[in-house]
């Protein structure tokens, strides 16, 4: 781990940013990571909140990556390094959430307005937000009954990431 996390801090500096993790991490059809995914995985694993990884979050970060790709690589059934959206569906429900068709189309538009299919970066951002905004939601519906009420700044808050 510690040879890879040498080979990836590139200035030498003792950590890794968002932009030297992009350039160490690839997708499975051979294109680097997303400058906002690795940002929200840098963030993630930054305990000291100072915008870098040492060796040992980047040990965290590695084993938490592997994970999602296990999970993308087994929904790829082509491997073509691509999910489309019914790969999308049965990652999402094997994780417990049960979305529109209209909803999981929106979203691989969002993500890919052209193919509908994304690359595990994509993924990786895409359902780390949900599970984000899941646990917020919850917290909020107090009756759990799938609704809550919340101000316009609280929303705004949630959906930026400012709160929890």
């Amino acid at each position: 781990m510690a040879q890879w996390f040498n080979t990836v801090d590139k200035d030498r500096s003792g950590q890794i940013d968002a932009k030297e993790l992009q350039k160490a991490l690839v997708n499975g059809n051979w294109s680097n990571f997303s400058e906002e995914a690795c940002i929200m995985m840098i963030d993630m694993f930054d305990q000291r909140k100072c915008g870098e990884i040492t060796v040992n979050e980047f040990g965290a970060l590695y084993a938490f990556i592997n994970q999602w790709k296990g999970t993308f690589e087994a929904l790829d059934q082509d491997k073509s390094g691509l999910i489309d959206s019914n790969e999308f569906t049965q990652a999402l429900q094997q994780m417990g959430y049960r979305f529109s068709p209209t909803f999981i189309s929106n979203l691989l538009a969002k993500y890919s307005p052209r193919e509908r299919r994304i690359t595990l970066d994509v993924f990786i951002v895409a359902c780390v937000q949900i599970k984000r905004l899941t646990e917020s939601f919850r917290r909020r519906d107090t009756q759990m009954n799938g609704q809550a009420t919340l101000g316009y700044e609280d929303f705004v808050g949630i959906a930026m990431g400012a709160h929890k």
